[in-house]
């Protein structure tokens, strides 16, 4: 029994971190920092925005994430600061983001580039005496794991001018790998495992009322299939925006957000799974509020809405 214990505890545990997704969210389209660190101070005011994701519902021990990110620009915009923290829970595994982002903005061709470097630690444990056993003192086989801390670091450039915008990030300059037997985990510098993440968009000006934002999120990661993300969303007044998401067949989220004033926003997307998880899941929820404290008429970058 032990031994099976033992293998089990090798499924849960994030062995291999080299080459990971970082995971990304619907509304990483209303919080671009947690994919690029170079979108500090890009909104040009002082925000805090707060994230909470219920993912593939209906099904036990399914992951939770809960995010805080605030960023603000200084020393005329040209640089950028901002914070984020993330906790995630998969089942008896917690997991947790504390991660900075500086950017530096240079004007280039009537727009203006960012480049951000992201700097921070992740802890992980597992609390094995959560789980339920069937044979009698097996339970004593469970101890909870340690907290292992390891650091986090990330790159990325993100390019505005005027209604459009690019951004292309590494979400994770380092790899971990888990050694059982030491029971710790190894740092491994990889950047042939890297996933690189290009994203880019262009807002619409209907009319003084209307406007499309259509948008794209594509990653390439080494041995894999390129991933996208296909977004359009039409905003009312700069109050009202609606759209969805299609994601690479396997997924479509709505999104729908609005403006109580010119500071404080709320946001709601719904994702619905196509694959095998569709007849288990009753799909994935996720709630933005976002407060700016100091609004300003002229929007820095295209991907502020």
């Amino acid at each position: 029994m032990k031994r099976i214990i033992q293998s089990f505890i090798l499924l849960l545990i994030p062995l291999s971190l080299a080459g990971q997704l970082t995971p990304v969210t619907s509304q990483y389209v209303l919080n671009p920092l947690s994919i690029n660190p170079a979108y500090a101070g890009n909104r040009g005011a002082l925000n805090i925005a707060a994230f909470y994701r219920r993912q593939w519902t209906g099904i036990t021990g399914a992951p939770e994430t809960m995010t805080l990110a605030a960023d603000a620009p200084f020393l005329d915009s040209k640089l950028g600061l901002g914070f984020i923290i993330t906790n995630d829970k998969l089942g008896v595994t917690k997991e947790t983001h504390f991660l900075t982002n500086y950017s530096y903005k240079i004007g280039m061709n009537k727009g203006n580039l960012s480049l951000g470097l992201g700097a921070g630690l992740m802890t992980t444990n597992t609390s094995w005496s959560q789980l339920v056993v069937l044979d009698p003192g097996d339970e004593n086989l469970l101890s909870d794991s340690r907290v292992y801390v390891v650091p986090d670091f990330s790159f990325g450039g993100y390019y505005t001018n005027q209604n459009f915008f690019a951004g292309v990030s590494i979400p994770k300059l380092l790899g971990y790998q888990f050694d059982f037997n030491k029971n710790k985990y190894s740092i491994m510098f990889s950047p042939d495992q890297y996933n690189y993440l290009l994203n880019m968009g262009y807002v619409i000006d209907l009319n003084k009322k209307i406007k499309i934002f259509p948008s794209t999120l594509i990653t390439i990661s080494p041995g894999e299939k390129l991933l996208y993300d296909i977004n359009a969303y039409v905003g009312l007044n700069d109050r009202i925006w609606a759209g969805a998401s299609y994601r690479n067949d396997r997924s479509l989220g709505l999104l729908f957000q609005f403006a109580v004033n010119n500071q404080f926003k709320v946001a709601y997307t719904y994702d619905l799974d196509f694959g095998s998880l569709a007849h288990y899941s009753n799909g994935s929820h996720e709630i933005m509020i976002r407060y700016e404290f100091h609004y300003k008429v002229d929007a820095i970058s295209p991907l502020n809405f």
